[in-house]
């Protein structure tokens, strides 16, 4: 084939709806976890999987394993054709999307362009339009699915994505499902701090009566009425959704978190051990096991002034025998490793935990959030199990630098009562003035910023960070 005829297939592929022109980036996810999450989701659903094997392919070909790809897209194939065998053009205009895309990157030109034809005769057959592209609800509402398990970071656009689905059809049951996940995900990672904190609460509510033996939305809508103090209707909601489907783990993993926030640690110790019974290999719910595991051993440490040891270092060793399991087989799992760090650190084992936080900080998936929340934990190590106050401040800074996310508040506390306490003692130096400047500024505390900083600038007149702040604060005091 020809470079011309080879960038004019290019230019036929970027503008097909697919997985390939969805900006679904491999940097932004841990290709293993979404690879076992699609697989549950597959042995555990009893749905048309059309949308699984389409991700599936897209997964085996970013673990280039293209030939892998191309079995999944003809499962995808025959779902429709199982499923949709009056609909076929509508329903599979993604899949051969996702063909074309994938002959093309295996060379195979002549065949990308017979998926890409059938494309252009199915958009012409539904619109009576020559074109590669069709506004359907089904593909705004697969590619938001697709956006949701890429991560926090698309949010956002999966909302988006569901938003106009649901203006094409508004009582879709799978589109109201897909918005009100997306809604309660914006709430739980990017905005812990709106204040329209019930935003979920009515979209969890509309989905649940389209689809009312959804038990995985019951146990979104329970956890929801939790934060909003309505334990009682959650409750119910958790009891009802046991009924209905007392072997998911999808909705047992949220049954054991919800239990878990209840202080009933017993009771979501036992709901999780029966869903590893029924999915032995899932990370999830073995992290959750050892975050149950690690609130006794809370709960025992601040039950009494003497705690036996003996309980307190079985139960350390049990939370590092459940996380260090987690990660050994998700490598990538930041909160996992964040939390076996802390384990090591209760454990007076202060090499592997500084290894095991380091660890976490290089995770090449992290958000300005994740890394905020690393520095904050790495911090308090510091701090309080290695008595290392210098090192502690320059990860709390580090934590600061990633931007107001939930930790903020929490390491600006730590660092300004560490900083006042070095500073009242004596041991105040030009990095300590200058951060607590950065404190009060943040904090929008401007005079309190400007002695700070002037103080630093007495150690370093020439400091054009000090310089800068100072004429800032000064010239927004004046005006």
């Amino acid at each position: 084939m020809s470079t011309i005829s080879k960038n004019s297939l290019k230019n036929s592929l970027l503008q097909l709806e697919c997985y390939f022109t969805w900006t679904l980036l491999k940097e932004d996810i841990d290709l293993a976890c979404l690879e076992e999450s699609v697989y549950d989701q597959i042995e555990f659903f009893i749905k048309p999987n059309i949308s699984n094997y389409n991700l599936l392919s897209y997964i085996y070909h970013l673990k280039l394993s293209d030939e892998a790809a191309l079995e999944y897209l003809q499962k995808a194939e025959e779902e429709v054709k199982k499923y949709y065998p009056d609909e076929i053009d509508r329903r599979s205009l993604i899949t051969w999307g996702n063909f074309a895309w994938i002959y093309y990157h295996m060379g195979r030109y002549e065949e990308a362009q017979m998926y890409i034809n059938k494309v252009e005769n199915s958009c012409k057959k539904l619109s009576n339009t020559a074109q590669l592209k069709i506004q359907l609800p089904e593909i705004y509402a697969e590619q938001g699915f697709a956006l949701l398990k890429f991560g926090r970071k698309y949010y956002d656009r999966a909302k988006e994505c569901f938003e106009n689905a649901l203006r094409k059809e508004p009582n879709n049951p799978e589109f109201n499902a897909g918005y009100a996940i997306a809604m309660y995900r914006l709430e739980e990672f990017s905005s812990r701090s709106c204040e329209e904190v019930n935003s979920s609460l009515a979209p969890l509510k509309r989905a649940l009566e389209l689809n009312p033996m959804d038990t995985y939305l019951l146990a979104l809508l329970a956890l929801k009425l939790q934060d909003l103090d309505q334990v009682d209707e959650a409750e119910r909601c958790i009891e009802e959704g046991m009924q209905k489907t007392p072997d998911l783990p999808y909705f047992l993993r949220y049954a054991a978190k919800f239990y878990r926030r209840k202080k009933e640690l017993d009771k979501a110790q036992e709901v999780l051990e029966r869903a590893l019974e029924i999915s032995p290999k899932s990370t999830f719910l073995l992290h959750q096991l050892g975050l149950c595991y690690r609130a006794k051993l809370y709960e025992l440490k601040s039950s009494t002034r003497y705690p036996p040891q003996d309980q307190m270092e079985e139960l350390i060793q049990i939370c590092i025998s459940h996380f260090k399991a987690v990660t050994e087989q998700k490598p990538k799992f930041f909160s996992a490793l964040t939390d076996l760090a802390r384990m090591y650190g209760e454990a007076k084992m202060y090499r592997e935990a500084e290894e095991t936080f380091q660890r976490a900080l290089k995770v090449n998936i992290l958000t300005c959030s994740d890394k905020q929340e690393i520095c904050y934990h790495y911090g308090n190590f510091l701090q309080y199990k290695k008595k290392s106050e210098s090192e502690a401040i320059k990860y709390y800074k580090e934590g600061l630098k990633n931007g107001n996310h939930y930790f903020a508040e929490k390491i600006k506390q730590y660092l300004k009562r560490l900083l006042e306490r070095r500073i009242q003692g004596g041991l105040g130096g030009e990095e300590d003035f200058s951060t607590l400047g950065l404190i009060h500024k943040l904090d929008d505390e401007k005079l309190e910023a400007i002695e700070c900083y002037e103080k630093a600038n007495e150690y370093n007149p020439d400091n054009e960070e000090y310089l800068s702040a100072l004429y800032e604060l000064r010239l927004s005091l004046s005006s």
